[in-house]
């Protein structure tokens, strides 16, 4: 057994004994803490328990929210995407709300679709109060938004309706925002279009990036769902219609996103930095191999070099952009280790004086300087 197959064995024992608790006095009379890598929670009122939940998600960012209904609630099932082949072997990898559901002895299902009637007879079978989701990644079709007596709701990581769609946290840092959140909505045939319940924001730090502000998000939606939920039961809480005219949409993040263009301002390809950690990260090609860029700053400084060259700025390491330098801090080159920009330097001589990141059309100038007898200049696509 696994110290992580144990962790979790624990963690099942620790939940079940929970439940049996609520289930025996239909509620909880004493303070009880429990955990989850993003945060502690601390139950000190009595909880109705009776309440019939049908949850839906996939990736980390989930599975606080659905701690938390563990912890409150009678959680009937527990709706995840398939398992996808990850890595060169193709190797199938569950979820993190997979993981905790079957650690927990949860009734799990993976449709591969929700719009047949076999699939909509299943989710029927459960009998849901309500159907709550949390970065499911598939839509709902009406006969599911039908099913449940008090209807679906959707913690959506933004505060809506800014951010609507697949990718609200990376999109949020990649334009600067200052501001975010969670938001508890009522779910429509639209996509995160339905009325807004309640929200809760939180500053953006400025050295944020994706991984830390889905941490962050995380718990701020599980202690939503845990303050707004039982008020949303007792019909305590008015809808509000969003205003679709400040609405902004996000689209799916993919791997070809986090190739940098050196035309860019500096500015926005050191949020880019950060909105795209852990994946797909910022990266440009050295000599044939993907070179990521972890961690950079701005110096408002523009330099007569032209976009994608390699300067050497005091100690400092920096590439010109389109509007001002963007300073390499932390870079990584594939299949190595993290290293700082400097010491990356060291090993490769001519990475400062002779390195172009070059955009397709600039790709020309390098052969041709290349053709002319230029010492070692690599260029980078």
């Amino acid at each position: 057994e696994t110290a992580r197959e144990k962790d979790l064995s624990d963690k099942g024992r620790k939940f079940g004994k929970l439940r049996l608790k609520m289930r025996r006095r239909g509620g909880l009379d004493e303070p009880t803490t429990f955990g989850h890598k993003f945060v502690n929670y601390t139950l000190a009122c009595k909880i109705p328990a009776m309440t019939r939940i049908v949850f839906m998600g996939t990736p980390e960012f989930a599975v606080p929210i659905l701690q938390t209904l563990l912890a409150h609630y009678e959680v009937v099932a527990v709706y995840t995407r398939a398992d996808k082949p990850v890595g060169r072997g193709n190797q199938l990898v569950n979820s993190p709300v997979k993981e905790f559901a079957l650690a927990h002895d949860l009734a799990l299902e993976q449709p591969r679709t929700l719009r047949n009637g076999a699939e909509q007879h299943v989710m029927k079978s459960y009998q849901p109060d309500v159907i709550l989701v949390a970065a499911y990644g598939m839509i709902l079709p009406k006969p599911i938004l039908e099913t449940p007596r008090w209807g679906c709701l959707n913690v959506h990581a933004s505060l809506l309706p800014r951010w609507r769609g697949a990718s609200p946290i990376p999109y949020a840092i990649l334009h600067g925002d200052t501001e975010s959140g969670v938001t508890l909505m009522q779910m429509d045939a639209g996509l995160d279009t339905g009325a807004i319940l309640t929200q809760r924001g939180i500053p953006l730090a400025p050295n944020e990036t994706a991984d830390t502000l889905t941490g962050k998000l995380a718990a701020l939606g599980a202690e939503l769902v845990r303050d707004a939920l039982p008020a949303y039961l007792e019909g305590k809480l008015t809808p509000q219609p969003q205003d679709n005219a400040r609405a902004t949409m996000t689209s799916l993040i993919a791997k070809e996103d986090g190739q940098i263009k050196w035309g860019k301002s500096a500015v926005f390809l050191e949020r880019m930095t950060r909105a795209y950690q852990p994946w797909p990260s910022a990266y440009a090609n050295y000599r044939g191999e993907q070179l990521k860029i972890l961690r950079a700053s701005v110096l408002e400084y523009n330099p007569p070099e032209a976009p994608g060259v390699v300067l050497q700025i005091g100690k400092d390491i920096g590439v010109a952009t389109g509007k001002g330098v963007l300073l390499l801090h932390t870079i990584q080159l594939a299949g190595k280790r993290a290293m700082g920009a400097d010491e990356f330097a060291r090993g490769a001589k001519a990475f400062c004086c002779c390195t172009r990141f070059n955009s397709p059309a600039n790709a020309r100038w390098a052969r041709t300087n290349l053709r002319a007898g230029s010492a070692s200049l690599w260029a980078l696509f």
